[in-house]
């Protein structure tokens, strides 16, 4: 079996992919195109069934042509939709027995399928704009992972939560490889009003997983990212979330996210989401071109301090 998480495909072995004693399950979270072919494959599986069991009687059918399989079918089609045209009806007991239980069991699946449908389509989802690459930069003088995303709908969304972690890979002291995760401590985890944009940001100091790591080691190690983001979504009075993973190759080390929010001459706010992943060099990028103890070191000497890292509204508080 295999699951898709982000960009990254996992083999899971000893369980299989669908539950058959969970549909519900199943149907909900199969894609559009194979809940339609779920649908039609039903819809003519049952019409199949009942068509057989019009033919095994000659005659159950009125006006039906003896052992014609299509009347037999579109005769089934039209009684599962409860439409009847009035051309075929049941002629004898036996065809209106099959009717009878073709009728009920049409009305139950036309009424699983609708709720199915239903619920579906009243999911609710989050328009969340992620950056396509993370960035490591200087800011207040320490080295910091940076990720940015934004809020795609022109609805507000309240109370995002945010959590980030990495999966490295190391050898035990028995010599034994295996992945580990780490959680990420971010700056800021929690917004109050999201609206605009947000630039998640992680301290790489000595208690970060990422300390020891600079651009050449942090490719050898197959690091990989993964963020998670929940939020309310006011216009749809529901919460929503979302994830993004980065990879080792979509880290870039010595440069930072362009300004995407501005202010004009009248005050308004300004947030341009084409600029989201548009990137220009890190103004202190000399600690950031070494490695990770330099960078220690010049946070050190800079005293280091706080971060906001929100975007609510306009004005400068690091990138945005």
């Amino acid at each position: 079996m295999k699951v898709r998480v982000g960009a990254y495909e996992l083999t899971k072995k000893g369980a299989s992919r669908y539950d058959w004693r969970d549909p519900y399950h199943i149907a909900v979270s199969l894609s559009w195109p194979g809940f339609l072919l779920l649908f039609v494959a039903l819809e003519l599986a049952l019409n199949l069934m009942f068509a057989t069991l019009y033919l095994l009687q000659p005659g159950s059918v009125a006006n039906a042509r003896p052992g014609a399989l299509t009347d037999a079918f579109f005769f089934s089609l039209e009684t599962l939709a409860t439409v009847g045209y009035g051309v075929m009806a049941p002629a004898t007991l036996y065809g209106h027995v099959i009717s009878a239980v073709e009728i009920i069991v049409g009305m139950a699946f036309v009424a699983i399928m609708t709720g199915l449908t239903f619920v579906r389509f009243s999911r609710p989802r989050g328009k969340f704009l992620w950056a396509n690459k993370a960035v490591v930069a200087t800011h207040n003088g320490r080295p910091t992972l940076m990720i940015r995303l934004a809020n795609g709908r022109a609805s507000m969304m309240t109370d995002a939560n945010a959590k980030a972690g990495v999966l490295i890979g190391e050898v035990s002291h028995e010599g034994q490889f295996f992945r580990r995760v780490y959680d990420l401590k971010l700056a800021r985890h929690q917004l109050p009003i999201f609206a605009l944009t947000w630039t998640l940001m992680h301290e790489i100091d000595e208690e970060s997983p990422l300390y020891r790591y600079d651009r050449e080691s942090f490719a050898k190690a197959d690091i990989r990212m993964f963020v998670s983001v929940d939020a309310h979504d006011r216009a749809l009075a529901a919460d929503v979330g979302d994830m993004k993973d980065y990879s080792a190759a979509d880290v870039v080390f010595g440069m930072r996210y362009a300004d995407a929010v501005t202010v004009d001459d009248s005050g308004n706010t300004i947030a341009d989401l084409a600029l989201l992943s548009v990137l220009e060099p890190d103004v202190g990028a000399e600690p950031v071109a070494g490695d990770s103890v330099r960078w220690a070191e010049a946070g050190e000497r800079a005293g280091g301090g706080g971060t906001n890292t929100a975007d609510v509204v306009g004005t400068r508080s690091g990138p945005r």
